[in-house]
């Protein structure tokens, strides 16, 4: 079953605890603390595969989780790291997080992108000794590691679309040039689903054609399969709309699919066009002249026009090579475009260290990626942790801020923004 649209819940593995241990041995006086660090959490890293044609796995699969770290050991032992959890995924899949923003774009085969990030493995009571705190009994809590709900979209990628109304003989087309064997019959919505084919142009040059499933005028509001598939020719170099020579009105059909393409998306109605006239072999040169001087009034300027019978091969080999310098043509504008494009982008650091208290009706609310780490990473079952994290906000002087803004005993300090449903970090009673 050919799916290229699922919702999946992504987890990345938690970080192992720090323990909290002292050495014992007989004959060893006061042998010091020895509580070892936790494991990092594993990451979940999707990988593009040319082996995967379909995301259809994940009807199944809606969970993908990384396993956690291990906690420390007596002894300074380090907890076992989880490994980082490799998800395959077809060339051409993007990844979309909740707010619709592209986490990820895996457009060539091999390319890994990490989607969710372990979390780091909190550390020992070993690890805070110092000349001044030779008995330290604090230990850190390991990192939650990063949790979403993503939409992955499956965008193939090919060379060349073929658009047009149902029946205007795209997959007769696609099965005359390439290996591809979609089926064909004599009625509309024939292909249900999108149909790759190599073309080989020539002994030198070859194309990746994309057979798209047939729209009608209304397409973009959900009418017939509606536009369900059109995002399969959003990287496509070229279009090739084809137009059935036995429509009464061949321009309405046109301008029928090019309105289609500019609601779903404007920029899809200005890619590079070749214009075909299909099924002309049951037409003589005067009713194929004319239906090609209807056309030309209507498609864009510069835009190939051709005339072809598939069943025949008819005028086929002249359009290929038309549709080949085309391509060659659109690929070298966009590596033109995609260098002027690439401009540094630079990001603040995940230890910023910005914070910001606000009064709210229930206390008071901390954020910032720093203090939110060492909350994360307390132990508020653990004096001791507790006492460590107040130094923290001290050093910070988060808590002369709350005192500023006039807190108070037995104030609930909140960790984390809550804004937007999200559970808070940590709460702490002033």
């Amino acid at each position: 079953m050919f799916v290229d649209k699922v919702l999946v819940t992504i987890q990345a593995g938690d970080g192992g605890n720090g323990i909290v241990s002292f050495r014992h041995e007989k004959f060893v006086d006061r042998g010091g603390p020895d509580g070892g660090d936790g494991g990092d959490g594993g990451d979940v890293v999707l990988q593009a595969s040319r082996n995967q044609n379909t995301l259809a796995s994940f009807r199944y699969q809606r969970l993908l989780k990384a396993k956690s770290g291990e906690a420390g050991g007596k002894q300074r032992k380090h907890g076992r790291s989880g490994p980082d959890f490799i998800v395959e995924v077809p060339v051409g899949t993007v990844v979309i997080d909740e707010d619709g923003e592209a986490l990820a774009d895996l457009a060539e085969d091999g390319e890994q992108a990490v989607i969710a990030v372990g979390g780091k493995g909190g550390f020992g009571n070993a690890h805070f000794t110092s000349s001044v705190r030779q008995a330290p009994k604090v230990a850190e809590k390991g990192e939650k590691g990063e949790a979403l709900q993503a939409t992955l979209e499956l965008k193939m990628i090919a060379d060349v679309g073929l658009v047009g109304l149902p029946n205007a003989g795209k997959s007769t087309l696609l099965s005359v040039i390439s290996n591809a064997r979609p089926e064909i019959a004599n009625y509309p919505f024939t292909t249900l689903t999108p149909n790759l084919g190599v073309v080989d142009i020539d002994s030198d040059n070859s194309l990746l054609f994309a057979d798209i499933p047939g729209l009608i005028e209304g397409a973009s509001a959900g009418k017939g399969l509606g536009d369900e598939f059109l995002r399969h020719i959003e990287r496509t170099a070229v279009l090739v709309h084809l137009v059935d020579a036995y429509n009464e009105d061949v321009a309405s059909a046109f301008k029928t699919i090019q309105q289609e393409l500019k609601d779903y998306a404007k920029d899809m109605a200005k890619k590079p066009e070749v214009v075909v006239l299909t099924k002309v072999e049951g037409l003589d040169q005067e009713m194929i002249d004319a239906k090609l001087a209807e056309l030309k009034t209507v498609i864009p300027k510069g835009s190939p026009l051709f005339a072809i019978s598939a069943q025949s091969k008819t005028g086929v080999k002249e359009l290929l090579y038309a549709v080949k310098d085309k391509v060659e043509q659109a690929r070298a504008i966009q590596a033109e475009q995609n260098a002027e494009k690439e401009i540094p982008v630079y990001r603040l650091k995940t230890d910023d260290p910005a914070w910001l208290v606000k009064k709210t009706d229930d206390g008071f609310v901390v954020t910032g990626k720093k203090i939110e780490k060492f909350v994360m990473r307390t132990d508020f079952d653990s004096e001791h942790s507790v006492q460590r994290l107040r130094d923290i906000m001290r050093k910070m002087g988060i808590l002369h801020q709350l005192e500023r803004q006039g807190v108070e005993p037995g104030n609930k300090i909140t960790f984390g923004d809550t804004s937007r449903g999200r559970p808070a970090v940590g709460v702490l009673e002033y």
